[in-house]
């Protein structure tokens, strides 16, 4: 069966969620959204590719920063409205240089910051 983007269901700005694991190790590193467009993009180069709400335009992961992720494989989930991305992470996954933005836990009530920033 031949995959088609537009077989998945999207949020009504035409969005999807995909959230991005370590193919290696299980780690969630981060999620972001994609339409129809990235999706298939993303399938065709294995470059990640996402959809930036802020900027409105296209935002292949790593293009500037060179913290790349290369597509090892995709997973649609059972109602069709999520994506997961199983990744190669290069460098740091999250914007503020860290592997993962899921760094701050929330224990006995209080923020607690789990990993430090990545050394350049």
């Amino acid at each position: 069966m031949v995959f088609d983007p537009a077989t998945l269901t999207y949020n009504e700005a035409g969005l999807i969620p995909a959230i991005a694991q370590d193919a290696e190790n299980g780690d969630v590193l981060m999620m972001a959204w994609m339409n129809a467009e990235a999706v298939a993009k993303t399938l065709e180069t294995s470059r990640v590719t996402y959809w930036s709400r802020s900027r409105q335009a296209f935002w292949i992961k790593g293009e500037t920063s060179g913290h790349v992720q290369e597509l090892v494989e995709a997973r649609v989930d059972c109602d069709r409205d999520c994506l997961l991305l199983l990744i190669r992470q290069t460098g740091a996954a999250c914007h503020t240089n860290r592997r993962s933005c899921f760094y701050t836990a929330l224990r006995d009530g209080a923020e607690v910051e789990l990993m430090a920033p990545e050394a350049d």
